[in-house]
């Protein structure tokens, strides 16, 4: 079966919009071609510096047949209806058919459609798909011309089964021609099928494919780094963006001069990542940053690579010297001696300044430590630091060294270590990956900072809303749990009812992962009063692992028949059953025996829980299962006799009540009450 092949060339494309871009224009391509009955077999988008590209296999040379029948209005239905309706087909009147069904005569539109050429469609359809494709940011840069891109398009490749597909876009006519190399290649390049189109690429310095280009950089800069005895630092973010940035990737290695070796690592890193796209290696013997890092150039140099290297050399050269200043200079002040300066740094317009919220947190701090069996001062004087590297010259340069920044100037000033490092940690985790802070003083500034600003966001009315959460506090409430969970700490979360309802959320996200159920989750924070959420996800686990057993799922059932019966009979009553049993009523040997059952359950279930021993609690509960199931088979709840039907309601009522010291069994999967 004929292919597809659509090559869009351009200008350079920012890297961090490729991927997205080969995404969209799979997924346009796609919708387009499945809404007109084309099926194929297979399809790949790739994105590199100057070129989007999407191959489509196996699709038909024409779209099939199609002869579809559509029922109308009836024949004696009003003539508006009835020319409506031949609007919409496209028919005349004398072209329908009548059909007799049991409601009377109807119009039958019988329509026929030729299928067409797969290229004539195909011509229609592919600049409508490039036209929507949602760039970040776009231009115009033909004059005359309204249709934006991301950068000036050059060129259209487009050909089917070979041959090309007709069609302009932005002024530009379709052919089946592309080019190689910016430097190392010349002249333009004729293709007729994607493997042509590959090879012909290669040829002229071009890898297509971005997973491709990212495995030849990271086995060149592991080799790189071997030859010197040295290994790469890993950095994924890094490796994605360099993939967008050549179309040949060849790796080279350059040498950092001694004077910058005292700056800290992580401003030297993050200088040569930020800008200049380079990685950092490291001694493996010291586990130290080396004197060395490797770039990736878009060239094959005569001379190896030596001019290339040196140039590079002197502009990182220029880069350390900036951070190197900046370093040297924010020594010659205490942190401590930069709060003061926090006040003229608004933190949001509800909230106050930077210097406010460091208030808040230092008292928060000092509070959470006292419970976690931390020093609060401590832990109030690292929370009044944590803030002040914002004031840095540093972190003005690489926001994205605050607290890193500022545990290296706390050190510096003869803070304690504990102090230094919880100013290091306060944003940990910083994503699913990161590793929470274990130390106390940490832990207790750490959560502080999350806490001040989920409370603070919240009562400025600026909740997460949608895909939207400007303040990240998705991220923070996620830190709370996992810092909380992971170190096992039994702090309860004094917050607001709408905070709490968050936090579940984000406590579902969080033990997704875990294999426990949203469900089982929302049935015990239905209880209202946990906020402790270590021990709450002992009750899930505890109540996840009961309900796999036969007696949990036996008893789940009972409950569920239970609570419906319930429903509808206080629906009826206009009332609800509370439970209050009246023993003398009990004649039946089944309600008796459920009775007795649920008096000791609930004893026994109530001391388990006070103890937090769940696993004893189900247990208990899982006593339940013969007696509920007894009162099912032989008892007959909604008896002739009024009191009798009451009494068992209250006694239905009485079971809803033990099953619930465990959780509201209503919010559970599968439960419809």
């Amino acid at each position: 079966m004929p292919d597809l092949l659509l090559e869009l060339f351009s200008e350079e494309i920012p890297a961090r919009m490729q991927a997205g871009a080969a995404r969209d224009l799979e997924r346009l391509v796609v919708g387009a071609l499945s809404d007109r009955g084309l099926l194929f077999e297979g399809i790949k988008a790739f994105a590199g510096p100057r070129r989007l590209t999407l191959a489509v296999s196996g699709l038909p040379a024409k779209q099939a047949d199609v002869r579809e029948e559509m029922k109308g209005p009836k024949v004696d239905a009003p003539q508006a209806a009835i020319d409506g309706f031949l609007k919409k087909t496209g028919l005349t009147k004398d072209q329908l058919k009548i059909e007799k069904q049991a409601k009377g005569e109807v119009y039958i539109a019988v329509i026929a459609r030729e299928g067409r050429e797969t290229a004539t469609v195909l011509g229609e359809i592919l600049p409508e798909m490039m036209a929507k494709l949602p760039w970040p940011k776009s231009m115009r840069w033909k004059p005359g011309v309204a249709t934006r891109w991301v950068r000036p398009l050059h060129s259209i490749l487009c050909t089917f089964d070979g041959e090309v597909v007709p069609f302009s876009f932005a002024g530009i006519s379709s052919g089946r021609h592309t080019m190689g190399h910016r430097f190392l290649s010349s002249g333009k390049i004729e293709v007729r099928r994607f493997d042509d189109y590959a090879a012909a690429l290669k040829k002229n310095y071009v890898v297509l494919d971005a997973e491709e280009r990212a495995a030849i950089i990271f086995e060149g800069v592991k080799q790189a780094a071997f030859i010197h005895g040295l290994e790469m630092i890993p950095d994924e973010g890094l490796l994605a963006e360099v993939s967008g940035l050549a179309e040949w990737p060849v790796v080279l290695t350059g040498a950092i001069e001694d004077r910058f070796m005292d700056v800290p690592a992580e401003i030297l890193q993050t200088s040569m990542r930020t800008h200049q796209k380079y990685f950092a290696l490291r001694d493996p013997k010291t586990g130290k940053m080396a004197n060395r890092f490797a770039l990736v150039a878009n060239m094959l140099a005569e001379d190896g690579g030596r001019e290339i290297v040196a140039g590079n050399e002197r502009v990182l050269r220029a880069r350390l010297f900036d951070a190197k200043f900046f370093w040297d200079e924010d020594r010659k002040r205490r942190l401590d001696s930069r709060v003061d300066d926090l006040k003229g740094i608004v933190y949001h317009a509800k909230l106050g300044t930077q210097f406010e919220r460091v208030e808040r947190i230092a008292k928060l701090a000092a509070e959470i430590a006292g419970k976690i069996g931390a020093d609060p001062q401590k832990a109030e004087r690292a929370a009044r630091l944590a803030k002040a590297d914002l004031t840095t010259g540093v972190v003005g340069e690489f926001p994205e060294l605050q607290g890193v920044m500022g545990r290296y100037y706390a050190l510096h000033d003869g803070e304690a270590a504990d102090i230094a490092d919880a100013v290091r940690d306060q944003y940990k985790p910083v994503g699913p990956s990161d590793a929470v802070p274990t130390d106390k003083i940490s832990i207790a500034v750490a959560l502080a900072d999350k806490l001040d600003s989920l409370k603070g966001f919240f009562a400025a009315g600026e909740k997460p809303t949608g895909s939207g959460d400007p303040f990240a506090l998705r991220r923070a409430a996620l830190g709370v749990i996992r810092i909380l969970l992971e170190n096992g700490l039994r702090l309860p979360l004094t917050v607001p009812d709408d905070l709490t309802a968050f936090f579940a959320d984000r406590l579902k996200v969080a033990l997704k992962e875990k294999g426990i159920r949203h469900d089982l989750i929302d049935a015990v924070f239905a209880l209202g009063g946990e906020d402790d959420l270590v021990r709450l996800v002992a009750r899930v686990e505890a109540l996840q692992a009961f309900l796999k057993s036969d007696d949990g799922i036996n008893l789940l059932a009972g409950y569920k028949r239970a609570a419906n019966i319930l429903k509808a009979e206080e629906k009826k009553d206009g009332r609800v059953f509370a439970g209050d049993v009246a023993q003398g009523k009990l004649t039946d040997p089944g309600e008796v025996s459920l009775f007795s059952a649920l008096g000791t359950a609930k004893d026994q279930v109530t001391k388990d829980l006070e103890e937090e021993n769940f696993a004893a609690a189900m247990r208990h509960m899982a006593a339940l299962r013969v007696p509920v199931d007894a009162f099912f088979e032989g008892v007959k709840v909604n008896a002739d006799d009024a009191s009798i039907r009451e009494n068992r309601l209250h006694l239905l009522a009485a079971l809803r009540a033990v099953i619930h010291q465990i959780g509201d069994f209503s919010k559970i999967e599968g439960v419809s009450v």
